[in-house]
């Protein structure tokens, strides 16, 4: 049983805490059982923590809610990830936003260097089918595709996705004891072999139209780029975009007939400056930086030992992950804003890295 998770299951299902305040108390007080052992006038130390806040936290007690999560994970064999894990996914990590818990049935890497969302319009046409079964059967077969499990775009990617041996992670907007919509079971049965289906909501909580909101924002978060096929000016996708543009991730939205009710949503996107027109498999691959490249240069060449601590530990990061963004870097190298800003200052005069757009950093 995975126990060591017990009070962090325990501080996600107290109400109004929420995922920011939940990381916030995590941060300050450094391990989730010394929040529920600190006293109240402590709590409200914690940015957002009144309070009334402050005294439901101390007054929370109902812990056989964890002790039948723990039971239901080890027995349909889900794995746990906190926000601070090594194993959690860095990428949604550096959203502010990101989930404290993330629970997992069956096994994809989370932390995959290409992750890639597809989403559209539950109601599909014959068009948004068609360029999404292309655009999957032509992508290379290390990029994880990411989408919400819906019917319409969604499953239509996931499936394909599976049709072509490419892994992919559907994201619930409920517990995994039960499957919505409930169309979707085998599917979600054939994902878990060939990837995984991922929630931060725990048993029992039900597929509420509140939930999507939040589901999206997982889905945003765990992907370099996010590609809407089809969509109208209002619903889930355009919600899932947003929220990948302002997380500095890469948007794509594929242009349809401006008389198409499902294609408006993507012009809208595309007017906006918010997403850059998809027009092929390669214009996509070239912008994320995902296509064959020279030789980069040695790690001896990059190991340069009259570079700060701060530039050395970027580069051992990148030596792994070659392009990045921001906001993971600082997460995975533990440097401050001020050690981050000096240590990218430093290798990009050397001429050893560039930052491009959306916040990223790549190995030159």
């Amino acid at each position: 049983m995975q126990k060591q998770y017990w009070y962090e299951i325990a501080l996600s299902l107290i109400p109004e805490t929420g995922p920011i305040l939940q990381r916030r108390l995590l941060d300050h007080f450094g391990e989730a059982a010394l929040i529920f052992k600190a006293r109240k006038k402590d709590l409200q130390y914690v940015e957002g923590i009144g309070a009334l806040l402050a005294k439901r936290i101390k007054e929370w007690d109902e812990f056989s809610l964890v002790e039948e999560e723990l039971r239901f994970t080890e027995q349909h064999h889900i794995q746990i990830y906190c926000v601070n894990d090594k194993a959690y996914p860095l990428k949604l990590a550096a959203c502010p936003d990101a989930p404290l818990l993330i629970y997992e049935k069956g096994h994809t890497p989370l932390n995959n260097t290409k992750m890639l969302s597809i989403i559209g319009t539950r109601n599909n046409t014959i068009y948004g089918k068609k360029v999404t079964e292309q655009l999957i059967a032509a992508l290379p077969k290390d990029i994880t595709i990411v989408s919400g499990l819906a019917f319409g775009i969604d499953a239509i990617a996931h499936s394909a996705a599976m049709d072509h041996q490419l892994p992919t992670i559907g994201v619930l907007a409920h517990g995994l004891n039960e499957m919505y919509p409930a169309q979707h079971k085998q599917l979600a049965r054939e994902m878990i072999q060939q990837g995984a289906l991922l929630t931060e909501f725990g048993k029992g909580v039900k597929a509420d139209k509140h939930n999507f909101p939040r589901r999206n924002r997982i889905v945003a978060g765990l992907s370099d780029a996010t590609i809407v096929i089809e969509t109208a000016h209002k619903g889930g996708s355009m919600i899932t975009a947003d929220m990948a543009f302002h997380y500095n991730r890469e948007v794509f939205a594929v242009p349809g007939r401006i008389q198409d009710e499902k294609s408006s949503g993507c012009l809208q996107l595309i007017e906006q400056n918010k997403a850059t027109v998809y027009t092929s498999v390669n214009n996509l691959l070239e912008t994320l930086k995902w296509t064959a490249t020279k030789k980069k240069k040695t790690i001896q060449q990059l190991t340069i030992n009259t570079l700060s601590s701060a530039a050395n530990s970027i580069l051992d990061t990148l030596k792994t992950k070659e392009t990045i963004y921001i906001d993971e870097l600082k997460t995975i190298a533990a440097l401050s804003d001020a050690d981050l800003s000096e240590g990218l200052l430093v290798l990009e005069l050397e001429q050893l890295i560039s930052i491009l757009p959306g916040k990223k950093i790549t190995l030159l």
